[in-house]
């Protein structure tokens, strides 16, 4: 056993400390290493400020904090005794990115032919991580939008984000005789409040106008189904983001959730209003010295209208790695996917990155019960496997190559393109 005297010694020397260190105030707070950033930018973010208490958890925070800005690719700090005893300057060191990014997605459309999107993005517009782009849509039809995103316009807590799109694109309807295609038209402008509670919790609220558009191409035909329909709508919109996600370079570690609620309202009496809800739940966890384990479970239950145009889909581009383009739709999603990363190569400014993954769903039929979730014909699972291209000082910079192959019944296979990491 332990000498009780030693550590009742390490007891008062720990007391001690600590009340040393509440009498310590910041003298000053420097920022250093930013060039494109402005300097009172990152001042407005971050929380501590001369004349707090010294306080390392909130020291902590703001490194966290500034990691979190497309601008920012790494942050530290540093304390220094400043002329006045008990005080101490506090430097903020980042590393920032470049945020000026055209981005490309190549994909197959739904009738197989070559389609893509292409766009350029600002993510430090004024220097202020302000966040402006637009996009063209190549996907049979020709599709366009715009958006810009502030969230620390006005102060610390509160922005904004405005939005405008013109989506057209060929989906396909699942009718009971089969399936249908049709041309889908969205054109919508969307408004949302922005604020930042806290460190860990974020709100967005707003509202979304828009005008739906389908007509009829070919394929099987329903009496009930119309073949033409035009309708304007709008969307109330409430998310709540809770997020205590660590970041390291392409390294993430802990856990965040996502809640998005909708209220959906149309001119159209004939149309019922509805209601979409889902939950995006994110694990990582850091494996050794190259390894990354991700998780995503998305929970998803909407108004169980009996529809043929059901909110959730079976998609490639969106939650199953292999499966095909909008294969399918329901009122309720169960989404798994967990991949493990590793990576190969690390240099200065690249990263090799491997990854194999399996994605698994379920969905509920529109119209169904919570016993669809249990029916094999909903049921998919995907095995996979991917490699990333990342560059380290370019914001998102992520270019990405999977392939998954399905193991249950009427699986497919495919390779899915895209930019970013999957979730």
């Amino acid at each position: 056993m332990r000498n009780p005297h030693f550590l009742i010694v390490l007891i008062l020397v720990y007391l001690s400390g600590y009340q040393t260190y509440a009498q310590n105030f910041v003298a000053d707070v420097k920022i250093q290493g930013n060039e494109r950033t402005k300097t009172g930018f990152i001042k407005k973010v971050i929380r501590l400020n001369s004349g707090m208490e010294l306080d390392s958890t909130l020291l902590r925070e703001d490194v966290q904090r500034l990691k979190r800005l497309p601008s920012i690719s790494h942050a530290y700090f540093q304390v220094f005794p400043a002329l006045e005893e008990g005080t101490y300057n506090v430097f903020y060191g980042v590393e920032e990115n470049f945020t000026l990014i055209p981005f490309a997605n190549v994909y197959t459309s739904n009738n197989d032919e070559f389609a893509f999107r292409i766009g350029l993005q600002e993510f430090n517009l004024f220097g202020q991580n302000i966040t402006l782009g637009g996009f063209y849509q190549r996907d049979i039809f020709n599709s366009y939008g715009a958006h810009i995103r502030a969230p620390y316009l006005f102060n610390k807590q509160w922005g904004l984000a405005v939005s405008y799109q013109d989506l057209r694109t060929q989906e396909p309807v699942f009718l009971e005789s089969g399936t249908a295609d049709y041309r889908y038209n969205n054109k919508s402008v969307e408004v949302l409040g922005l604020f930042e509670l806290n460190f860990k919790n974020r709100f967005e609220f707003g509202i979304n106008f828009f005008t739906e558009n389908y007509d009829y191409l070919f394929g099987e035909t329903d009496p009930s189904v119309p073949q033409e329909l035009e309708v304007d709508k709008y969307l109330l919109k409430l998310i709540y983001n809770y997020d205590a996600i660590e970041y390291y370079y392409q390294y993430l570690s802990g856990f965040r959730s996502a809640l998005n609620l909708q209220y959906v309202h149309s001119t159209d009496r004939m149309l019922p209003e509805f209601v979409i809800g889902f939950n995006d739940f994110t694990y990582f966890l850091r494996v050794g010295q190259r390894g990354n384990w991700a998780n995503r479970l998305r929970l998803g239950l909407s108004s169980n209208i009996d529809s043929p145009f059901a909110p959730f889909a079976v998609d490639n581009n969106l939650n199953i790695r292999g499966v095909g383009n909008t294969i399918d739709r329901g009122t309720g999603a169960i989404v798994l996917n967990t991949e493990y990363r590793h990576t190969l190569i690390d240099k200065n400014w690249f990263v090799l990155q491997s990854n194999v993954f399996i994605d698994g769903g379920t969905w509920r039929n529109p119209g169904g019960d919570f016993s669809d979730f249990g029916d094999a014909q909903n049921l998919r699972i995907y095995p996979g496997f991917g490699i990333r291209f990342i560059h380290k000082r370019i914001f998102n910079a992520i270019f990405r190559i999977d392939y998954g192959h399905g193991i249950t019944d009427q699986g497919t296979r495919g390779v899915v393109f895209g930019i970013g990491q999957y979730f």
